[in-house]
């Protein structure tokens, strides 16, 4: 899609954001170094950084976290094996159809709630103990949910998980695209991340509002394998302290905004509640993203007439729609966002 107008209120994605003066600022006194020799120190300091935050042994800093997904893919299996993952999932909708392409591994949806697994779900669906039967080896959870509507796992939920990979000798790979947000809506400590995963993709490119990168965290000998396929597939940088320093600035200083986007999405799914053309379920708004239905005409009509009062969303289905909200829609857009759902939907 073409760069939206700057006087459109952009709610397609959380991405969306621009750095701002003072992580620029960040960004260009940044110490740098070249990474693939190991010798940035602004990007080994901030490796170690969240690795100690989510209580992994390594982090390797990455331009994506599709990148970050499948190297932890990657280094947990081997070809011909199969990964258990909800119907919904990042990994199986949005990355290309890479785990097959790059790793050789199988896919198996498995149809969760709003994004998540359980144990029951997950039950009777582990194999591998025929030649002829490809080898469950990784359960993939993501937190918070995106095609599921931005909701997360609670403590019990993910103990549950982490439970049933240990009974089956599973591993767990937790794609926390958007963990800050799951942290900031249930208060669930960093730390224990790495007592439930082998290995957490984190981001900084969403709602922390970095411009680039994600991290792969995990084991040292982990870290070391994917270090190596980072390398492979291109994703080996120089310089790369510079973008190290805008994630760290925005994990310091952004993280305790995230609380202000999730209130302002359930402010503008109230006003949705209200309207008589539009249905939102209330009790699936844990965070930022809010997913609503069009109950008359379609998806892309609604779209169209939002996109004509100065905002923009996507569709998420034929007729579901998403919003998602981040540091730079402030309450003055909220406003205009709620006059324009009262004005065209109600």
């Amino acid at each position: 899609m073409k760069k939206q107008n700057e006087s459109m209120i952009d709610l397609r994605s959380d991405t969306v954001t621009r750095p701002t003066s003072e992580m620029l600022k960040a960004m260009i006194s940044a110490e740098v170094g070249d990474d693939v020799f190991e010798s940035d120190p602004t990007v080994n300091k901030f490796q170690d950084k969240m690795a100690a935050m989510f209580g992994m042994e390594a982090g390797l800093f990455v331009p994506s976290g599709t990148m970050s997904n499948q190297l932890s893919i990657k280094v947990l299996t081997e070809p011909g094996d199969e990964i258990l993952i909800d119907e919904k999932g990042h990994i199986f909708n949005y990355e290309t159809s890479a785990t097959p392409a790059l790793s050789g591994v199988q896919v198996k949806t498995l149809q969760g709630s709003k994004g998540k697994l359980n144990r029951g779900v997950l039950e009777n669906n582990v194999r591998g103990n025929f030649d002829w039967e490809p080898k469950t080896k990784v359960v993939c959870i993501e937190n918070t949910t995106n095609k599921g509507g931005g909701v997360c796992y609670s403590k019990e939920e993910l103990s549950e998980i982490k439970e049933f990979a240990d009974d089956h000798n599973l591993m767990v790979h937790l794609d926390g695209a958007r963990i800050w947000n799951a942290m900031t809506a249930t208060g669930i400590e960093s730390e224990y991340f790495g007592k439930i995963a082998d290995t957490i993709s984190i981001c900084f490119s969403k709602g922390l509002g970095a411009p680039v990168g994600s991290m792969l965290l995990s084991s040292k000998e982990n870290i070391a394998k994917a270090r190596r396929y980072r390398k492979m597939w291109g994703g080996g940088m120089r310089q790369v302290g510079l973008l190290a320093a805008a994630a760290e600035y925005a994990v310091d200083y952004h993280w305790d905004l995230l609380k202000e986007d999730h209130r302002r999405a359930r402010e503008v799914a109230e006003v949705i509640s209200e309207c008589s053309k539009l249905s939102v379920d209330m009790d699936s708004l844990q965070t930022n993203i809010l997913i609503f239905d069009v109950l008359e005409a379609d998806a892309a009509s609604a779209l169209k007439k939002l996109e004509n009062e100065g905002i923009v969303m996507i569709p998420f289905g034929p007729k579901t729609i998403r919003a998602t909200f981040y540091f730079e829609i402030g309450d003055e857009e909220v406003r205009k966002v709620n006059q324009a759902l009262k004005k065209l939907f109600s």
